[in-house]
């Protein structure tokens, strides 16, 4: 039975390669899905989605948001409800595999 010290040693072995390639990010990408499936961090208290407000979205999106990139017509019609948890397993991934870049998001997110 695989236990959860030998997934952070696996973890950290990955993390600690000087070359990564992309095998060894499917691998670390691998090692830290199987931790948070079978030893899930225990939060002290479980956030009610009733305490916070969120605006509505709008009902007519203003096409001005969006630049000719593919990122932005990909998502274009699709809404933040079903654009959001992708981006936000991105960047749970993103903060293992590139730390600065993560920072860097974050930093000009709190700009915003």
């Amino acid at each position: 039975m695989i236990t959860e010290n030998d997934l952070i040693e696996a973890i950290a072995e990955c993390q600690g390669e000087r070359n990564p390639n992309a095998n060894t990010c499917i691998k670390l990408a691998a090692y830290l899905t199987i931790k948070e499936s079978l030893f899930p961090k225990e939060s002290l208290e479980t956030p009610n989605p009733n305490q916070y407000s969120f605006a509505m979205t709008p009902s007519v999106v203003d096409e001005s948001y969006f630049s000719t990139s593919d990122f932005s017509q990909a998502v274009k019609d699709k809404g933040i409800e079903k654009v959001f948890p992708v981006l936000d397993e991105l960047m749970d991934t993103l903060i293992y595999i590139n730390p600065k870049l993560y920072d860097s998001v974050m930093r000009k997110i709190a700009e915003i």
